[in-house]
């Protein structure tokens, strides 16, 4: 591998394809040529030779001598000369392959079931562990191991068993569990949303679409904030409100930058419009508004991850470290849609067949589902809709672009819209008799499991340049209004 380095040193270029860590030598000698040719080119050397790395090393006393008594200089013509550009790949992959197995049994596993460096006198054995370990990938050697601690935990911790159980059998417990502590989660922004979706519940996906620029980014940053930040400012009372505890929450950004990501959440928390944040103009009192929420985001625990091009696994184990690291039950994906590394992935699982856009989007559903089921989580993602969504008088599943079956998967599904002149007109009367502003967007609720409130809109004053869209009033599909109570979630320990 370093041979192949030598002779072409653009494959040190830090592109994302390749990379390389300390880790991945073990000996002081490889760690020092290496080190060499990297900085050599990282300098701007097209070319590297022998002469280059003598002449680097001239300054460095220590590593020279690690050169020297290893005779460098006969070695990296030994090495040039055996190394095969052609298979580099194999090269890479091996060696990281030997430092991920090195990573897990520093960490105390046993790694031998996979590579046991002990059979090296035993050739059949040692060939037939070494054609195994060269058919897995470094992701499938990481689940292999991986798996056996999820199997450890779910026999001592999780409790799985293989045997079915009767629909009685602690049933009591639950109604006796639902007496002291209702079937809700966290709350989520917004008048009535709690009451239509129970709040933010462990092991739940919601889904809401909504055409580009209708405020699926927007909404979905107002809930993360208000589920991990403990005061807002709010404007009817002008003053800052307490609005819970803090929960750790991960947001997973396919398109947008962090600084996008934060300037939403300032003009949520301070009230005060994006524009003049951006364009630092702030109205009377607004800057000061904006330094207080910026410190209210500063001890927050949101972790923003940014996955421009991502795959299942990508997904997975974003939300795994999440959860190990920062103790995050809470993730919001923006947004759901393909991409070339899962186009990619799908494909090689696949054995080459393609499959169409459809059935990807429902294997990434699946796999959300999964996720949530798994690690008892709640996960909230969006689509784009399709362009029936101007004509639809249904708003439901068939509006998600590319896949539907994605309605399939997920417990809550939601779809923003903005009101036409029709649904104006059609409303008219009930915001005249009840002396509401006219809405400005509506949401379509098409699917709610567990819900009571399920093929409705909730209609919304979208104050988009602040994130906060509040609902106003509920209707049916056909603009019958639906009496509907605003639930407020107390979480304990709050009061």
């Amino acid at each position: 591998m370093i041979g192949c380095t030598i002779k072409n040193p653009s494959l040190l270029e830090q592109d994302g394809k390749y990379f390389y860590n300390e880790d991945d030598f073990m000996s002081d000698f490889h760690r020092v040529v290496f080190g060499c040719v990297n900085n050599l080119y990282q300098m701007g050397a097209k070319k590297v030779t022998t002469v280059d790395i003598e002449n680097y090393l001239e300054s460095r006393s220590k590593a020279k001598q690690i050169y020297l008594a290893s005779k460098g200089n006969e070695w990296i013509a030994e090495t040039v000369e055996n190394a095969d550009l052609a298979n580099f790949e194999y090269y890479y992959n091996r060696m990281k392959k030997m430092t991920l197995l090195r990573e897990y049994e520093s960490c105390g596993m046993d790694v031998r079931f996979l590579y046991n460096p002990d059979e090296i006198f035993n050739e059949k054995q040692k060939k037939k562990q070494e054609d195994y370990l060269d058919s897995l990938s470094l992701n499938e050697i990481a689940d292999l191991i991986d798996n056996k601690i999820l199997d450890i935990r779910a026999k001592c911790v999780d409790n799985a068993t293989d045997e079915a159980t009767a629909i009685g059998d602690s049933i009591f417990d639950l109604l006796d569990s639902l007496s002291k502590e209702p079937d809700m989660g966290k709350p989520m922004y917004g008048k009535y949303i709690n009451t239509v979706t129970r709040g933010c519940r462990l092991k739940k996906v919601y889904l809401r679409s909504g055409a580009t620029g209708q405020g699926k980014s927007r909404t979905m940053m107002a809930d993360a904030c208000y589920l991990a930040c403990d005061y807002m400012y709010d404007k009817s009372s002008d003053s800052w409100i307490e609005i819970g505890e803090k929960n750790p929450v991960t947001f997973i950004s396919t398109e947008l930058e962090l600084s996008e990501l934060q300037s939403m959440a300032l003009a949520f928390i301070a009230d005060v419009n994006e524009e003049h944040i951006l364009s630092n103009k702030y109205d009377f009192g607004e800057y000061e508004r904006v330094q207080k929420a910026a410190q209210i985001l500063k001890t927050s625990p949101i972790y923003i991850e940014e996955l421009p091009d991502f795959n299942l696994r990508d997904i997975e184990n974003t939300i795994k470290r999440n959860i190990r690291v920062n103790e995050c039950q809470y993730v919001f994906l923006d947004y759901i849609h393909t991409s070339m590394k899962i186009l990619e992935e799908i494909s090689h699982r696949s054995g080459g067949v393609r499959l169409r856009e459809d059935n990807i989007l429902f294997l990434l559903g699946v796999k959300l589902k999964d996720l949530a089921n798994q690690f008892g989580v709640f996960i909230l993602s969006g689509t784009q809709l399709n362009a029936d969504y101007t004509t639809s008088e249904t708003p439901d599943q068939n509006l998600l672009r590319g896949a539907k079956s994605l309605g399939d998967k997920i417990d809550v599904g939601m779809i923003l819209l903005e009101v036409t002149k029709d649904d104006q007109e059609a409303i008219q009367g009930i915001v005249e008799t009840q002396g509401y502003i006219m809405p400005n967007v509506k949401m379509s609720i098409y699917k709610n499991r567990r819900g009571s409130y399920n093929r409705m809109y909730l209609w919304m004053n979208a104050d988009k340049g602040t994130c906060r869209f509040n609902p106003i009033f509920a209707t049916d599909y056909q603009y019958n209004p639906i009496p509907i109570a605003d639930t407020q979630i107390k979480v304990r320990g709050e009061e």
